[in-house]
């Protein structure tokens, strides 16, 4: 889960989250909200993700100010949970 999380946050291609999903909803001003842990146990789950899915969550009061974030300075907007994982990632990599 740390290494999904660091895929989602901290991989960047010129700037941008590496995931072109992640891109897509960060763009629209999303939150990268939750990491759930088997959340997809269909094979194609399995094989594409380890069966990992991630939630977006977008509140619309501030889908204008975190998508202008995004887009202009390339910062993207976490939930804690995700944060803390990133954190824990950083602490532990050898990267």
């Amino acid at each position: 889960m740390r290494l999904c999380a660091w895929y989602l946050y901290g991989e960047k291609h010129r700037g941008y989250a590496l995931n072109p999903v992640a891109n897509f909803h960060l763009q629209n001003g999303s939150v990268l909200w939750r990491i759930n842990w088997m959340g997809d146990t269909s094979p194609r789950g399995i094989g594409a993700s380890c069966g990992m899915m991630v939630n977006y969550r977008y509140f619309l009061e501030d889908t204008g100010t975190n998508s202008a974030a995004y887009l202009g300075s390339k910062h993207i907007k976490a939930s804690e949970q995700v944060l803390a994982l990133v954190s824990q990632f950083q602490q532990n990599s050898k990267l």
